[in-house]
């Protein structure tokens, strides 16, 4: 199951190796707004998918959108910069703060007082961007404008004066801090701050040496493309996933009081009302099941095209909406239990029944499906509305008519079967107390669901109320508390007295075997979480739980394995040096997927063994903010020019020159010289995978 936060992907996400191409194209350019005034207008068009971050993120989320000045005279910043576009804001639970980003384009407009008749400013604006599966680091857009204007009569006004018409104080002071800091590097004299500018761009590659070094840089993209595709998770994976998700769903629905007991009387109405003829009796129940197909995948589409995926995945990070949701499945969970029940209104279905009566051919069959699924709104309201918000947040626009489709094959498939093979009513089971049962269990699954929701809506007001060790508490209680329902221990108000032969309840009734081990799974899924108190990783929940950052008591041991250097040239010349081979690991401070591979594969004692005594690794962190020596200014492959400013500007252009790739985690295996070992390898948790895929860069270094 796809996890709803999934659903925005943060800094340095998954990725899988492909050739680097810009989702996001800048242009900027100087608009005069008067002979004293000026703006600066950064212009993006962003690709379908992608977002840019805001800039009001706080310190420690993703990249947000900031200006730089590296020269500037005869202008003064007026305020701070500015967003213009289809600005969303969501929680971020990796981050736990709420964050904005735009999509499809954004504006960004710096104003400037002209304080001089003759003007320069020169510098960079620094943006980040993502979709739901990757990344690309922190890029920037650099800009130079000179020209000649009419000074400002306010530039040089004293302190004392008025605020400007229209503008608050408190506003102009936010304002006059924003320029401050805008100009913090206006002390450094301008001879200075050219001589930190490098001017050669004629150089493909930076920071090559004539030593050793040299060739540690020189592209090897064919050769990896030569080992096969990256191994990396697909989107055809996701899909799959979320269609089997539905057709699970489908079956539990199938179990339900409100529709097992349906199959066997619509089934026979068929078979009797087409009784001199068999063959046209089971045609009209396949008639019947492909309409419950048709009418459910509808619903698929009409939340596709009501919201669309991206408006459901901004839903699914807002704190408004998750707080609606965990009280909708709280109510759900309330209905399961026993509570009440929740139904539409009688008069839908009885109108939907009396047309079925008055027609003939399909569309009566038709109606009878959508008579169905009215009628039986109070079992399937539940599991589809979780199914749809679980679909609907995954990434893709199709995703809930596949799920849908899912759950439509699983709920129709026994009408088609029972009426082609009407022998086997016989054997099926009769309905019974089983069935409420499974929705009491359903009830408890809402109401653990429902903690997950208010989970980030807590992270997104910071309330404090359900960290990790408090989730975990709960979660341990419904599960212990299901377990003792299927034992027996617990009664619900729709469970049904069981009678012995003389009429007497029977008080002491056995259990029986199938409720015995589900709630031994039960039992036991709660004692799994119990070490979660204590710090424990518990990775079977970590999809649902907060994050670790939240456990105040924590007792656990960090066993992931750590990197030997953090600088590309030091590693390879100290693995040549030993005569092992390299895994480069390209990475990010906020990458959520690294941290992910961290904990569920690298923490695997194959795995340990195989990186910590065979290999040399090597983590580059593309977020890195240290400032480098010296700027380098590069030419991209397009032609165009890149300035590197700092450390982690570096290793992205690395990772996107020598490897056509921009997204993380990214991994790669290299010989002595920096020639690749094995295809590359990204976001993929089978352990086994790659193990063989570590094995197998050993084996060719060998040869």
């Amino acid at each position: 199951m796809r996890k709803l936060l999934s659903i925005i992907a943060l800094f340095c996400t998954l990725g899988a190796a492909a050739q680097f191409a810009s989702p996001v194209k800048f242009t900027v350019k100087e608009n005069k707004v008067s002979d004293s005034e000026l703006e600066l207008v950064f212009t993006g068009k962003i690709d379908a998918g992608w977002h840019v971050y805001g800039t009001d993120i706080k310190d420690g989320g993703p990249t947000k959108a900031e200006l730089t000045l590296e020269k500037q005279s005869g202008v003064k910043p007026k305020g701070g910069l500015k967003g213009k576009g289809n600005l969303h804001k969501a929680m971020d639970e990796m981050f736990g703060m709420e964050v904005s980003y735009y999509e499809g384009s954004v504006t960004f407009v710096q104003a400037f007082t002209i304080t001089e008749e003759k003007y320069n400013v020169e510098g960079y604006l620094t943006y980040g961007a993502c979709n739901d599966q990757n990344c690309i680091p922190p890029t920037d857009v650099d800009f130079k404008f000179e020209g000649t204007g009419k000074p400002s009569p306010t530039a040089a006004s004293p302190k004392g004066e008025e605020p400007q018409k229209g503008v608050k104080e408190d506003e102009k002071k936010v304002d006059d801090k924003a320029a401050e800091t805008l100009v913090e590097e206006e002390a450094v004299p301008e001879e200075a701050a050219a001589d930190t500018v490098a001017t050669d761009s004629t150089e493909v590659l930076p920071f090559e040496e004539s030593g050793d070094a040299a060739g540690l840089w020189t592209p090897v993209i064919s050769e990896l493309k030569s080992f096969g595709e990256a191994n990396a998770n697909t989107s055809d994976k996701g899909l799959l996933a979320i269609f089997l998700l539905g057709l699970v769903g489908g079956f539990i629905a199938l179990l339900t009081p409100c529709v097992w007991p349906i199959i066997p009387m619509t089934v026979s109405f068929f078979l009797k009302r087409n009784k001199d003829d068999k063959a046209k009796g089971i045609r009209d129940a396949v008639t019947y099941g492909l309409s419950i197909v048709v009418i459910y995948v509808a619903l698929g589409l009409f939340v596709t095209l009501a919201f669309g995926a991206s408006a459901l995945n901004d839903l699914s990070t807002n704190a408004g909406f998750n707080i609606f949701f965990c009280l909708m499945l709280l109510v759900f969970a309330a209905s399961f239990m026993g509570g009440f029940e929740l139904t539409l209104p009688s008069s839908w279905g009885n109108a939907v029944d009396s047309k079925a009566n008055k027609t003939t051919g399909v569309l009566s069959i038709f109606l009878m499906a959508f008579t169905l699924s009215l009628v039986s709104f109070s079992c399937t309201g539940p599991i589809i509305g979780f199914l749809l918000v679980e679909m609907g947040t995954s990434g893709s626009i199709i995703a809930p008519t596949v799920g849908m489709l899912g759950f439509a094959i699983a709920l129709a498939l026994p009408f088609t079967l029972f009426a082609m093979f009407p022998t086997w009513l016989k054997s099926a089971p009769k309905s019974g107390n089983w069935m409420n049962c499974i929705k009491v269990c359903l009830g408890f699954l809402e109401l653990a669901f429902a903690l997950k929701f208010l989970s980030v809506a807590d992270m997104a007001y910071q309330w404090h109320i359900l960290d990790r060790e408090v989730f975990l508490s709960l979660w341990i209680v419904i599960f212990a508390l299901m377990g003792a329902y299927l034992i027996g221990w617990i009664r619900f108000p729709h469970d049904e007295d069981e009678y012995d032969e003389m009429g007497e309840v029977i008080v002491n009734h056995r259990t029986g075997v199938t409720r015995f081990f589900l709630a031994l799974l039960s039992f036991a899924f709660a004692i799994y979480m119990v070490p979660g108190l204590w710090g424990a990783p518990c990775k079977a929940v970590s999809a649902f739980a907060p994050p670790m950052s939240t456990q105040d008591f924590n007792l656990a041991k960090d066993d992931v394995v750590e990197a030997q250097f953090v600088d590309y040239e030091e590693g390879m010349a100290y693995a040549k040096q030993k005569g092992l081979p390299v895994m480069l690991d390209f990475t990010g401070y906020g990458c959520v997927n690294c941290r992910e591979m961290e904990a569920k594969v690298w923490t695997d004692p194959e795995v340990k063994d195989i990186i910590r005594g065979k290999y040399v690794l090597i983590s580059l962190y593309v977020d890195e903010k240290t400032a480098l020596a010296e700027p380098e200014v590069v030419k991209e492959s397009d032609g165009s020019e890149t300035k590197l400013r700092r450390v982690g500007d570096k290793w992205s252009y690395l990772q996107r020159v020598k490897f056509g790739a921009q997204t993380q985690p990214f991994y790669v295996l290299l010989d002595n010289e920096g020639n690749p070992l094995n295809t590359s390898y990204s976001h993929d948790e089978d352990i086994q995978k790659f193990v063989e895929w570590l094995n197998k860069g050993i084996e060719n270094y060998k040869k």
